[in-house]
């Protein structure tokens, strides 16, 4: 008996060591270090970027005692205005009155503004905050838990470009921040009693925070006290983009000019025309890559449409194949030569306005030309120009158009709600009602209203289906009607499409199908523009209409 209960004590005592274990296994907290080279990656000289809380992949460098910035990461996350020529190797700002210049020699109160290395262009951090809506906060050499000497230094940088509450509160008494919830994980570093945080993410135990002192990481509930919230307050001046207004419904109606005897048609083809307040002849178009252009402006038509009371935007476009225009315009010299030549074209034909038709321009293009938008505004705002800007409807292809920033910095953003189906595509209208609404919505989304114009189109296809091959030709209002007349083609009213729909059959085997624009498609095109609220309407082209349109369009 005696050995029994020596036995059953001696397990006891057994099961009280091993669950006394089991509990500091369980519920005592860990000292142990976390890795804060994991966290944060960037070594030597990088700096890690830590975007609204989020580490990023991108990394910044640390030289003359201050943080550059990639200029890619710049671009893609805080400022894509900031332009990198590679060319010239010079940055360039476009505010909404000057351009600010900078290459790699160009100092600051800090050091030199930017830095090109091996891996692309870095901005100091400084530099971005001057110009961009955001506060940062640079930490290194974190205090390791071991007290190493030898440590290696750890760079981040956080900056924040977000301006809504936070919760804050400060740290009760000396805590550890963990790298996860629970006190098993991994010890970031050690909070002093008073500590600031930000509650990021509270949940039943525990909170995720960022400390004042430059970390990320775990912190029980409890070990928090006086909680508040707080309204980060920004001292940042944004630019202002003035934009110009003709004060009035824009009715414009564009003007193919091909040559000088074009011109010398105005009235002629004016004649008629009601209700337009705008004329947009094409006469600017450039020639090569050097910054030149063609131009047909003439002083006499200007001083005819004006005593019509007409407003006259002059085109450029980038049509020659002469033109590349993401080689034009990725030259700051060129586009400095382009936009001096044009402004002096403008003032000495007193034009009222220029109007940028820059079409199937390649992705890569697309930086270049907004920069050139940029650029251009500036002079055109300091002399009354207003400028006004051409786009397809918006689509995941043509992004790169960049239609929130044209709004931004043009007066006038025009969608060409036509060429739904264009030639060497698939058979269809040229523009269906709600290619018209869906075009005009989507930019709506991205641009005020008070800048979007609706442009419609003059004119319709003729589709031709002959052993399997399909064409097309354009034609205008009139001569489809006449050819609807002349081969006596039933046409069907499509209420999906807003338009009529009628088919030839050809003795030939061929067979034709045209949707037709007429008075009744153009009346719900020009009803759908007004009612979206937009600033005004366009029309493709002036002579393919007949007269009695322009009571329906613009009553």
């Amino acid at each position: 008996m005696r050995r029994a209960a020596k036995t059953a004590v001696l397990l006891l005592v057994l099961a009280v060591i091993a669950g006394g274990a089991w509990i500091g296994r369980r519920y005592i907290p860990s000292d142990e270090a976390a890795d804060i080279g994991e966290l944060f990656p960037a070594q030597g000289n990088r700096v890690s970027i830590v975007w609204n809380n989020e580490l990023q992949e991108a990394e910044g460098i640390y030289e003359e005692d201050q943080v550059y910035l990639p200029l890619e990461w710049v671009n893609d996350s805080l400022n894509e205005r900031f332009y990198w020529d590679s060319g010239e190797q010079l940055l360039v700002y476009a505010l909404p009155d000057k351009i600010v210049y900078a290459d790699e020699d160009t100092m600051g109160s800090n050091g030199h503004l930017l830095r090109v290395e091996e891996d692309g262009v870095y901005l100091s951090a400084g530099l971005v905050s001057g110009y961009t809506d955001v506060r940062s906060v640079y930490f290194d050499n974190p205090a390791e838990r071991d007290g190493s000497e030898d440590r290696e230094t750890v760079r981040r940088i956080y900056i924040d470009s977000t301006w809504d509450e936070e919760q804050r509160a400060k740290v009760r008494w000396r805590a550890a921040i963990r790298q996860r919830g629970g006190v098993k994980s991994p010890v970031i570093t050690e909070a002093e009693a008073g500590t600031g945080v930000e509650i990021l993410e509270e949940m039943e135990n525990w909170s995720y925070v960022r400390t004042d002192t430059g970390f990320l990481g775990y912190i029980h509930n409890w070990k928090l006290k006086d909680r508040e919230t707080v309204i980060p307050e920004s001292a940042f001046q944004a630019p202002v983009y003035a934009s110009q207004s003709l004060g009035e419904r824009v009715s414009l109606v564009w003007h193919q000019v091909t040559t000088q005897d074009g011109n010398n048609r105005f009235d002629e083809m004016i004649d008629g025309v009601k209700g337009v307040n705008v004329v947009a002849p094409t006469w600017f178009a450039l020639t090569d890559n050097e910054g030149n252009f063609r131009s047909l402006a003439s002083r006499e038509y200007v001083e005819k449409a004006h005593d019509r009371g007409l407003q006259v935007w002059a085109l450029l476009d980038n049509f020659s194949g002469d033109v590349q225009t993401e080689v034009l315009l990725s030259s700051t010299s060129t586009r400095r030569k382009l936009i001096d030549s044009l402004i002096s074209e403008v003032l000495e034909y007193d034009i009222d306005g220029l109007n940028l038709d820059f079409e199937s321009i390649k992705p890569e293009a697309g930086v270049h030309y907004i920069q050139f938008i940029r650029e251009l505004s500036i002079d055109c705002r300091a002399n009354g120009i207003i400028l006004s800007v051409d786009n397809y409807v918006p689509s995941a292809y043509t992004e790169f158009y960049d239609r929130q920033e044209q709004g931004i910095v043009a007066d006038y953003v025009i969608v060409m709600a036509y060429d739904e189906h264009h030639a060497g595509g698939e058979m269809g209208t040229v523009s269906s009602l709600s290619y018209v609404q869906d075009g005009l919505a989507n930019t709506m989304e991205m641009v005020p209203k008070e800048k979007v114009i609706g442009a419609v189109p003059l004119y319709t296809r003729i589709w031709t289906v002959k052993d399997g091959e399909t064409t097309s030709r354009a034609v205008g209002m009139e001569a489809a009607q006449e050819w609807v007349e002349e081969n006596q083609v039933e046409l069907e009213w499509q209420d999906d499409l807003g338009q009529y729909y009628g088919e030839l059959e050809g003795e030939d085997g061929s067979v034709q199908y045209i949707w037709m624009e007429d008075a009744r498609s153009l009346a719900l095109k020009a009803e759908a523009v007004d009612e979206s609220g937009a600033a005004g309407i366009a029309f493709w082209k002036l002579g393919f209409e007949p007269d009695d349109i322009w009571d329906v369009v613009n009553p």
